[in-house]
This record gives C-alpha cells, sequence and structure tokens, in this order.
C-alpha cells in the first residue's frame, strides 16, 4: 500500500519539476521526500496485511 502511494508521489514530483512549478511549500523536494518515507516504511513491513 505504501509503495503505491510513493508511486503516486513520486509521478506528481516530476510532473512539478517538468512543469518548475510548486505551491507554496509543496514542493518537488518534499514528495520525493514524502515519497521515499513511505518506501522505507513499505519495506519495514507496515502496512502489509497478513492474510491465512
Amino acid at each position: 500500500m505504501f509503495a503505491i502511494i510513493a508511486a503516486v508521489f513520486f509521478l506528481i514530483a516530476l510532473i512539478f519539476q517538468l512543469a518548475g512549478m510548486g505551491f507554496g511549500p509543496l514542493t518537488a523536494t518534499l514528495l520525493v521526500t514524502a515519497g521515499l518515507l513511505c518506501l522505507a516504511l513499505d519495506l519495514a513491513g507496515l502496512g502489509r496485511r497478513v492474510r491465512l
């Protein structure tokens, strides 16, 4: 789940970077940092469902 959220953050960051825009504190750098945080949480095992 966190990996999908990270992919969305990276996509939005790429669009911001290519367009050269940002909305106040919401910049491409912030979105990349949020994406990396989501990837770290996903690799740590958070947000995974255990199916029996």
